[in-house]
């Protein structure tokens, strides 16, 4: 008797387990629940790219004064510029013709008709 209940209350718990495991599983599957899954991925990738674009932004500034340092780009510049180049201006001697306008003549009187009458 003893040995019957309990394998009757085992089962009847592993069917309970199974049920509620079948039922989170098939709620997680709904397209409500995938599409938020979805919408939180790609806020977190979001982050993530945030972040790595900072941390390069960071290391590209420093790595900047580095260079700089080595260079002794970050020293003040000694003295002035130089006096700006001026140079001199070529003539154009080049001489085309002009294009003659257009006379008004009986012969191309037909290119300024208004079709509208």
């Amino acid at each position: 008797m003893f040995r019957r209940t309990f394998w009757f209350t085992a089962g009847a718990a592993a069917g309970v387990w199974a049920t509620t495991k079948v039922n989170r599983k098939i709620k997680q599957l709904t397209p409500e629940s995938l599409a938020a899954q979805a919408a939180n991925k790609a806020v977190e990738a979001g982050h993530r790219l945030k972040d790595f674009a900072l941390d390069v932004r960071d290391n590209m500034a420093e790595r900047e004064a580095q260079l700089g340092d080595a260079l002794g780009l970050s020293e003040p510049a000694e003295g002035e510029l130089p006096p700006q180049r001026r140079f001199a201006v070529v003539e154009n001697t080049f001489s085309a013709k002009q294009p003659k306008p257009i006379e008004y003549n009986a012969r191309n009187a037909y290119n300024n008709r208004n079709e509208d009458h």
